[in-house]
């Protein structure tokens, strides 16, 4: 296996920060790891987002606490949606499709005020424009789309987007961040899913502007980091034994490997430890036994029980009330 030297972030995370996960869907596998080792986290407040253009302006959204309108939404396949999220926000129902989009518009707005990190996973350097009027009731403006919810392919013009404009938009984000919030800091990295319905060589010239728009802005900013999830897959695992069947997305083998080195690299090493022991309690809190009435279940379940309230007792920043309550059914 290749060797690849990442180097440890300074000053990093801790159990104690709030960390903010925004981007494409490899950015929900580390978001999930972290959020079920209990870490304060809060992910892809607009759904899974691919472009940076859509990244930033989501991001622009969240400083600004915007709220979206009737107006913003528009009505295909017999549900409401929004172009500017996924389509996990969309809804039979205009009131609340509205209601989850401002819901969580108003969580991320007061979230990322807080935030000690932000982690951007980029995806794709493409960018797709709307050319057709989908709200007669708001003017038509011509804007990249972040999801084009299944769509006819007519209505948007498909563009990828040049290194020096990814790169301003990402700068702009940044420096807007940071007026936000002055203790905010950045860890880029670019998903290692290939987008392989845009072509192997459109997919490759996509990822390369990525790269080199990430490292011209992390050179910029000393409060912003990379950490290569997309040269982990590519260039050290480099085996389609670590891809699902459709040898577009990256396995569980090939997620945890790269959560492991994530974990060495981007994690304090006192929350290292913890992370270890809320492992065990949440390992075991997904225990199913086949005969839960046995005394050696209740056995079970009283000595994790004590378990999981003195962890909680010790590092009260974790929240086990979940695992707590469900060890305490004996």
């Amino acid at each position: 296996m290749l060797n690849i030297d990442i180097k440890n972030i300074p000053d990093p995370i801790r159990y104690t920060d709030k960390i903010m996960l925004t981007g494409s869907c490899f950015t929900e596998h580390i978001g999930s790891a972290l959020e079920r080792l209990k870490f304060s986290v809060l992910q892809n407040p607009n759904g899974i987002l691919f472009g940076p253009a859509a990244v930033c302006k989501s991001l622009r959204s969240y400083i600004q606490n915007k709220k979206f309108n009737e107006g913003e939404l528009f009505y295909l396949n017999e549900i409401w949606n929004s172009w500017d999220h996924h389509s996990r926000f969309s809804h039979i129902d205009k009131e609340k499709c509205l209601q989850g989009i401002n819901e969580s518009q108003e969580r991320a707005h007061h979230f990322l005020k807080e935030a000690d990190w932000l982690i951007i996973t980029l995806g794709s350097s493409y960018s797709y424009l709307l050319e057709k009027e989908t709200n007669p009731s708001a003017p038509f403006v011509k804007n990249s789309v972040a999801n084009c919810h299944r769509a006819p392919a007519d209505w948007f013009s498909k563009v990828m987007l040049e290194t020096e404009g990814i790169n301003s938009l990402l700068t702009e984000a940044i420096t807007q961040l940071q007026k936000f919030n002055p203790k905010l800091r950045f860890i880029f990295t670019i998903s290692p899913v290939r987008h392989i319905r845009d072509g192997v060589v459109e997919n490759n010239r996509s990822k390369a502007r990525l790269l080199e728009a990430v490292h011209q802005v992390i050179d910029k900013f000393e409060t912003a980091f990379y950490f290569p999830s997309y040269e982990l897959v590519i260039d050290v695992l480099r085996d389609y034994r670590y891809y699902d069947i459709d040898l577009v997305h990256p396995n569980y083998a090939a997620t945890d490997f790269v959560m492991q080195k994530f974990t060495d690299t981007c994690i304090d090493e006192s929350a290292r430890s913890i992370m270890e022991e809320v492992r065990k309690i949440v390992i075991a809190r997904r225990h199913r036994a086949f005969q839960p009435e046995t005394k050696m279940h209740q056995q079970f379940l009283q000595n994790h029980f004590n378990k999981a309230r003195m962890l909680q007792e010790k590092y009260p920043f974790l929240d086990l009330k979940e695992e707590i309550a469900y060890f305490s059914r004996t």
